[in-house]
């Protein structure tokens, strides 16, 4: 029976036992509309004012900033375009990034076609924005900056708390995307000086289709979504009451857990990088350290990663050659480009990401399974004998 070995939980993870157990009873027995004022709709009220604290208490935030969604990208969505039109009398300047996932890039785009005006902060090599090009970025004109948390390919960990403290004095808004974030490292929203941060559910082991955004107390916002009054009149829908019981329970697991998760998860980590870089012309993408626990990205010369996959998935390995929003896509990724590297090393990327339940059995059939693949590949691979011959001469 071919082993199945699940490297991807960067692009999403299972619903764990406990969190599916809590939302059960909202799909059959607590089933009430959370706006009427009978008794069965005031169970799911409650159920949804427990899940808004336990969000809040993850990332030290209040209750009353909590605001759910259907997703990471709704609320990357809903901070950068509704903060940007809440914000247009006093200026239409937007700082980002150019690692950024496309929800907020695409965000950012939109907006410049809306009389915005967008600076896209290029990173180093190993994926950090400067805090240094960011303060320059500054303008009178500058309303909002949206920095992400965590990268999702490459796992580097931003600079956030500085880039909080500039914002603060500049009194510019700073929202951070915190999808690969959230549940996996510490996120303290007061201390970062944070006004607006986007969550994923099924990224730390919650149900996939429901997200959250925190929006500091006194933010100005427009709403994306118009109809009802739900969510304090902020963000119209029929609340997802089930998904957003299971986004409570998985955070607060993931919270709780954290610390023991992450050491287990770094050290299988590096030994994931330590063992695939002994393999002729690779690279890491992205730091040794500031980096996510169970994020290994690892370039391999004169192959394409969607070989890799292909040969990976038959010997029963799920992974990734970058964020699984764009995994269709025959273009090298935008972020490994922004490192500075060449497109035929960039499409040669592999994407591993542990998860909490990841064993070192499986690590170890990775590790041998991935060496095989790539010398299989560039036996077949026009660059590598090209390559080789030149070697020859």
């Amino acid at each position: 029976m071919k082993k199945h070995v699940y490297m991807d939980h960067a692009a999403t993870t299972y619903t764990k036992p406990e969190v599916l157990e809590e939302m059960l009873p909202y799909f059959t027995t607590y089933y009430g509309n959370p706006s009427s004022i009978y008794s069965l709709s005031r169970e799911t009220k409650k159920a949804l004012d427990k899940s808004r604290d336990r969000v809040a208490k993850a990332i030290n935030a209040e209750s009353n900033e909590i605001y759910f969604t259907g997703g990471g990208s709704e609320a990357d969505n809903w901070a950068i375009k509704g903060i940007a039109n809440a914000y247009r009398d006093k200026g239409n300047h937007i700082i980002t990034t150019n690692i950024e996932h496309h929800a907020v890039l695409h965000a950012c785009e939109y907006l410049e076609k809306h009389g915005f005006e967008v600076t896209y902060l290029p990173v180093d090599k190993e994926g950090f924005v400067s805090v240094e090009d960011f303060k320059n970025a500054i303008k009178e004109n500058t309303i909002l900056a949206t920095i992400m948390f965590a990268n999702n390919e490459i796992g580097t960990i931003e600079p956030i708390k500085e880039i909080g403290a500039i914002c603060k004095e500049k009194k510019i808004i700073f929202h951070t995307d915190a999808v690969q974030a959230v549940g996996h490292i510490p996120v303290d929203v007061k201390e970062m000086n944070i006004d607006a941060l986007s969550m994923a559910a099924h990224k730390f082991y919650g149900p996939k289709g429901v997200g959250a955004l925190y929006l500091r107390k006194g933010i100005k916002i427009h709403n994306l979504v118009h109809g009802g009054g739900q969510e304090r009149a902020r963000r119209a829908g029929t609340e997802n009451v089930a998904g957003i019981v299971g986004l409570g329970k998985a955070l607060e697991l993931a919270t709780e857990h954290m610390e023991e998760h992450n050491a287990k998860m770094t050290k299988l980590r590096d030994k994931l990088i330590n063992e695939l870089l002994k393999v002729p012309y690779t690279r890491l993408n992205g730091p040794r350290e500031n980096r996510l626990p169970g994020n290994a990205n690892i370039c391999f010369e004169f192959i394409e990663g969607e070989s890799i996959l292909l040969l990976l998935d038959a010997n029963g390995i799920a992974a990734s050659s970058g964020s699984a929003c764009t995994s269709g896509s025959l273009d090298p990724s935008h972020v490994l480009l922004a490192l500075g590297l060449p497109h035929e090393i960039a499409h040669g990327s592999l994407r591993l990401s542990i998860g909490d339940e990841t064993t070192e059995e499986e690590v170890n059939h990775v590790l041998e399974v991935v060496p095989q693949i790539i010398t299989r590949l560039r036996d077949m691979s026009p660059l590598w004998d090209t390559f080789n011959k030149k070697g020859e001469k």
